[in-house]
């Protein structure tokens, strides 16, 4: 019989067991299950989340068979949260699924404490009113919160949390932690025993490029006042150094050297973006810390003193032409380095919980040892509330979006983005003076055009845009869609949503830092910082 974690095995590869065991242990809220709220869902499920509660008081109408495949003609007039549960619970029976048939904009005024349970809520469909109570019951109980919402052809996310920290943010280019410039002693001695002026063909190929440039630098340092090579005729002239040391046309690994020559022109040290996440005010930890601050407290001690200004190394080493004798080696010695740097770490943890009056055993091995493997790429992420972005979006940026050419589209004055995310607001304080949104029910379309286009620039001159305008095309597209929930638009939405709720619980990946904008008029997307 096949292990329990067979079916997830591709996923595994992506977020790796300590991910998937955070999925696996999560609680999931969706409020409303429309073809948005039940696509973002669906995602999730098949991720193999721990459990969900669908809460949605509606029944299901004839118009849900054409935007929601989850539904059918036999269940016309049951409950939409019961019906959508049970197909989701038909997806993956490991995930445990319960509904609640219940209005969400009733149970956010009702019993703001019922949403403490859970780990996440993905709210979809909430107009402004509910939206700002939901954000802050959610940060009062430091319960992650995602918002999406389809609406015709755009849509939006927004995820609105305190602060997220990432430890394993896997970012797309970075550089092999190799300290090329700054080989500790072992490695340094290492170094030492290779001759490069071997005499011997063969051993001569097969020098491993670290060790080609970090006997190159340090020759290159002696004459230099011990400095690295910092500008473009310096590097020049180190990479043919590097070329001068070739006794033959094939020698693969003195062509990879001069490849990677760019590593050694890195700072020693650590990043700026790592330097600020160290001084953050929270890195001076209590007893409320979170674990990962409390190694961020330990991580600075370390780069203070045992680290002499290094990040604990990573370990491991890229492929390279070498022979596999100093290959094994050479990679015996970053990884010893490693496992040293890791046993301070687990130390300085250690000392840092029992002095705040915590289990020094609260914060697992396997979770100092992600820590320190991913310290030179921690990320910190922390969101304005959705109160102050409504009500004082970042001005400058605000207006970039109205105003700057390389935003608007063509035939218009201002991004279609903007636009959108400006009349998905205006057409909810339409529906709360008028009891329904632009559009929604047959009538008199050019009376509601300009009652939208009305609110629409009211909404402009409170946000400090005095004097700016949406395009007529895009608020009679407004008008036209009549706040339906279009099934292709839902499940793009959908799978934006539930791709951050993987990467805001696996707490792997940078999730996105704005309000997330489908365009599908023009078939673009764009994230606003505002």
């Amino acid at each position: 019989m096949a292990e329990p974690k067979t079916k997830y095995d591709r996923q595994l590869r992506i977020w790796g067991e300590q991910g998937q065991e955070a999925l696996e242990k999560s609680s999931i809220c969706l409020l409303n299950c429309g073809p948005t709220g039940s696509e973002t869902l669906k995602n999730l499920v098949l991720g193999g989340v721990g459990s969900i509660t669908v809460v949605d008081g509606s029944k299901i109408e004839l118009g849900d068979l054409g935007n929601n495949y989850m539904v059918d003609e036999s269940s016309v007039g049951q409950s939409k949260a019961k019906t959508v549960c049970a197909f989701l619970q038909e997806l993956n029976d490991a995930v445990k699924a319960k509904f609640i048939e219940e209005y969400p904009e009733k149970l956010i005024e009702s019993n703001p404490s019922f949403f403490s349970q859970f780990t996440l809520v993905v709210a979809t469909q909430l107009v402004e009113f509910s939206m700002l109570k939901l954000d802050r019951i959610c940060r009062e109980a430091n319960v992650l919160l995602i918002f999406a919402r389809s609406y015709g052809l755009t849509g939006f996310v927004r995820i609105s949390v305190k602060e997220h920290a990432v430890i394993e943010s896997k970012p797309d280019h970075f550089l092999d932690d190799l300290r090329l410039n700054n080989p500790w002693p072992e490695l340094r001695r290492y170094a030492e025993s290779i001759d490069l002026d071997t005499a011997d063909p063969v051993a001569h190929k097969h020098i491993p490029y670290v060790i080609i440039l970090i006997k190159m630098t340090e020759e290159w340092a002696k004459t230099h006042n011990g400095k690295l090579p910092s500008t473009r005729d310096e590097k020049r002239v180190f990479k043919d150094l590097i070329k001068a040391k070739k006794t033959a046309l094939d020698e693969d690994n003195y062509k990879e050297a001069m490849e990677a020559s760019f590593k050694v022109f890195t700072p020693q040290g650590i990043s700026p973006s790592l330097q600020q996440i160290i001084n953050d005010t929270c890195a001076e930890v209590n007893s409320n810390s979170s674990d990962f601050w409390v190694m961020v407290a330990a991580l600075k001690e370390f780069i203070a003193n045992e680290g002499g200004g290094e990040a604990p190394l990573e370990g491991s080493i890229p492929d390279m032409t070498s022979s596999t004798e100093l290959y094994v080696s050479l990679q015996k010695i970053y990884q010893a380095k490693a496992e040293a740097d890791f046993l301070v770490m687990e130390k300085l943890v250690k000392k840092i919980l029992k002095k705040l009056g915590r289990d020094p055993e609260s914060i697992s091995k396997a979770t100092i040892k992600s820590f320190c493997k991913n310290a030179r790429k921690l990320k910190v992420c922390r969101y304005r509330k959705i109160e102050e972005e409504f009500s004082s979006p970042v001005q400058l940026e605000l207006q970039k979006y109205l105003t700057d050419e390389d935003y608007c589209t063509p035939n218009s004055r201002c991004s279609a983005a903007v636009g959108f995310y400006i009349l998905l607001r205006a057409v909810d304080r339409f529906a709360a003076n008028y009891n329904s949104f632009p559009g929604q029910f047959d009538g008199e379309m050019d009376e509601e055009i300009s009652r939208l286009k009305t609110t629409a620039v009211s909404l402009l001159n409170d946000l400090g845009c005095n004097g700016s305008t949406l395009t007529e095309d895009l608020i009679n597209e407004m008008c036209r869609y009549g706040a339906a929930e279009l099934h292709s638009v839902a499940a793009f939405v959908g799978g934006i949503a539930s791709q951050e709720v993987i990467k805001l619980i696996t707490r792997q990946f940078v999730p996105m830092s704005g309000t997330f904008i489908f365009n599908g008029v023009d078939h673009k997307s764009q994230l606003l910082l505002l």
